[in-house]
C-alpha cells in the first residue's frame, strides 16, 4: 500500500502511523525522517539540506522533492509506504504524482475544538519528558511527574496561540489537498476522535491487512 497521511496537528497520524507501519511491514516515512537519514548518511542531498539548515534557512521544495524522491527509490518501500508530512501543497502533490503513484490519501478528520483541547492539555515532565493530558491521562499530584517527580510545564508548542497559528497554516496550506485527492477519488476520511486503539481497528476495517 502506497499511503499519504493528511490531517491537522493533534491529529494522532505520527501515531498511527508508528502502528500501522508495523502491522502492515510498509515505512512509516516523515519529511524530518527522511531529512535526518539524508544528513545522517552524507548523501549529496544531506550536505545540501545540512548546509540550508545551518544557515537557518528553510528547506526548498525542489530539495524536498528530490529528498522524498531517493527515499521512495530505497528497497523497504518498494512493496509500499506511508507519507506523512509530505506531500503539504498541491504543488508537491502534483510533483509526487509524477515521482509514484499512490493508492490511498487517508485524511484523519478532526475539528479545530478537538486539536486545541488535545494539545493545550497536554503537559510535559521538565526531567525525564513524559507526557500527561489534563484530562485524559492526569498526574497523581496536579504538577509532578508520577515517574520522576519532576516539574509539569506546557511546551510552547501547546499553548493556546501557537496552536490556533498552525492550525492555520495548515487550513490555508495542507487542507486544500483533501479536495484534490477527494477530486481525484483517492481519498479516504477515518475519524480521528476516538482512542487510537479504536481508529487502528477503523483503519484496519477500510484497508484490511493481508494475512
Amino acid at each position: 500500500m502506497k499511503l499519504i497521511f493528511l490531517g491537522p496537528p493533534g491529529a494522532g497520524k505520527g501515531t498511527l502511523a508508528a502502528v500501522v507501519s508495523e502491522v502492515y511491514k510498509i515505512p512509516h516515512i516523515s519529511t524530518g525522517e527522511i531529512f535526518r537519514a539524508a544528513i545522517r548518511e552524507k548523501t549529496p542531498l544531506g550536505l545540501k539540506v545540512q548546509s540550508i539548515i545551518d544557515s537557518g534557512q528553510l528547506v526548498s521544495d525542489e530539495t524536498t522533492i528530490e529528498l522524498v524522491r531517493e527515499r521512495l527509490e530505497k528497497d523497504d518501500a518498494k512493496n509500499g509506504f506511508i507519507l506523512d508530512g509530505f506531500p503539504r501543497t498541491i504543488a508537491q502533490a502534483e510533483a509526487l504524482a509524477k515521482i509514484i503513484g499512490i493508492d490511498c490519501a487517508v485524511n484523519f478528520d478532526i475539528s479545530d475544538e478537538e486539536v486545541v483541547s488535545r494539545l493545550s492539555g497536554r503537559r510535559v515532565c521538565k526531567a525525564c519528558g513524559k507526557n500527561y493530558h489534563t484530562d485524559y491521562m492526569k498526574p497523581t499530584k496536579e504538577g509532578v511527574c508520577d515517574k520522576c517527580g519532576g516539574e509539569l510545564f506546557t511546551r510552547e508548542d501547546d499553548k493556546i496561540e501557537s496552536i490556533s497559528k498552525r492550525l492555520d497554516v495548515y487550513r490555508a496550506q495542507t487542507a486544500p489537498l483533501i479536495a484534490y485527492y477527494r477530486e481525484r477519488n483517492l481519498l479516504k476520511d477515518i475519524d480521528a476522535r476516538p482512542a487510537s486503539e479504536v481508529i487502528l481497528e477503523n483503519f484496519k476495517a477500510v484497508f484490511p491487512p493481508e494475512n
